[in-house]
């Protein structure tokens, strides 16, 4: 996947993700619309399919709140990379389908507007705008078949729609 380079540092809370006063918005897409309202008013207009969101140490801490996860995955994105993530968080990410690439040094090489590739299957994040590149060990196993089918619940229905 390749897109634009989104950029944030430590401590990304779901708070900011996605602000309280929009947690009565059911649907994803309607959630999206004012995705990190709270901490870039510019996002939620100006991101587009396949941007990845890189960032520091400690992204999505916070609240349980799914709804950090589903707001970003309507809003397009197609990866994080961050330093680490809340613990909550990423398997949140996982469920929904979102890859969640942890890389120390990612932070480092990118800036907002960069263009960005993230090859999973090869475990390379590669800045298009510099030629820098960092490696991550690819998913494997389950969690590839996970990000795969778009989640746990697209997995599980592939799984028992094999079974029939």
């Amino acid at each position: 996947m390749a897109g634009r380079v989104w950029k944030y540092g430590d401590d990304v809370n779901t708070d900011v993700i996605i602000p309280g006063r929009y947690l009565h918005l059911t649907e994803p897409e309607l959630l999206a619309t004012n995705a990190m309202a709270d901490l870039d008013p510019s996002f939620a207009a100006g991101v587009e399919s396949g941007d990845v969101i890189v960032a520091g140490h400690n992204f999505g801490c916070g609240s349980s709140r799914e709804q950090a996860v589903s707001c970003l995955v309507a809003a397009g994105v197609g990866a994080i990379i961050a330093g680490s993530f809340a613990r909550i968080f990423y398997r949140n990410g996982l469920n929904l389908g979102l890859p969640l690439v942890v890389s120390e040094e990612a932070l480092a090489l990118f800036e907002k507007g960069h263009e960005v590739k993230v090859d999973l299957e090869g475990g390379l994040v590669e800045n298009l705008s510099t030629g820098d590149r960092v490696r991550f060990p690819p998913f494997a196993g389950y969690v590839k078949e996970l990000l795969e089918a778009g989640g746990s619940i697209p997995l599980i229905r592939q799984r028992l729609k094999g079974r029939g």
